[in-house]
């Protein structure tokens, strides 16, 4: 199960190809919905409190939309993190696309990154992707990994959201070997020597970025 989640964010910012993606289930947050249904998607599920949708907007996601998940301004979670939450439990197995995202509120953008975090979604941390037209983000969990370059993206960063021990990288342009991460630190700007990068660690979790210019 292929899901795409939308976020309110600019659509320029969105991947090029990605509506062209053969994803099972469209799901829009807040605006996101409203996007989707501009893109003529079928929108399993919009979630939100859709305070950035006129009457009108929002009458047209409650009368196409499958499903609605309304929430009230003032709430503990953001609608991405409802969003999440409503996904994994009805689909654990899903793979999950994020895309407007990025490209707004700092405040925002930081919520998003830190999903993986979050010990209700660290289970899923791998099946979790956010995109953007210059980015590529994902999570990963302790243990030894391969990471696959994405054509047309010339950067891999290495971003501690956690303390991490004993990173190693290798099969990229720059290196370490056993390091202690003691604070969230990103080895940004990094770049693939070939088709594939290794990395372990023994401990945390790591956002793995493969951007452009």
């Amino acid at each position: 199960m292929n899901i795409l989640l939308v976020a309110g964010g600019d659509p320029k910012l969105w991947p090029a190809d990605i509506m062209a993606k053969p994803f099972d289930l469209f799901v829009g947050i807040d605006r996101g919905a409203l996007f989707l249904l501009e893109e003529n998607k079928e929108v399993a599920l919009a979630v939100g409190d859709f305070d950035s949708l006129s009457k009108k907007e929002h009458d047209l996601v409650g009368q196409k939309a499958q499903e609605i998940l309304s929430a009230i301004a003032e709430k503990d979670d953001t609608d991405t993190q409802l969003a999440l939450a409503s996904i994994f439990a009805k689909y654990p197995l899903a793979q999950v696309t994020l895309i407007g995202a990025t490209g707004g509120r700092l405040d925002h953008l930081l919520a998003n990154i830190w999903l993986g975090v979050e010990p209700r979604f660290t289970p899923f941390m791998q099946q979790i992707t956010i995109r953007d037209n210059k980015n590529c983000l994902s999570y990963l969990p302790a243990g030894k990994h391969r990471v696959k370059k994405i054509p047309g993206l010339k950067y891999l960063a290495y971003c501690c959201l956690t303390p991490v021990s004993k990173l190693t990288l290798t099969k990229s342009k720059y290196t370490l070997d056993q390091v202690e991460v003691l604070q969230p630190t990103s080895y940004a700007s990094n770049e693939f020597i070939g088709q594939e990068a290794e990395l372990s660690f023994a401990s945390g979790i790591v956002a793995v970025i493969q951007s452009r210019d």
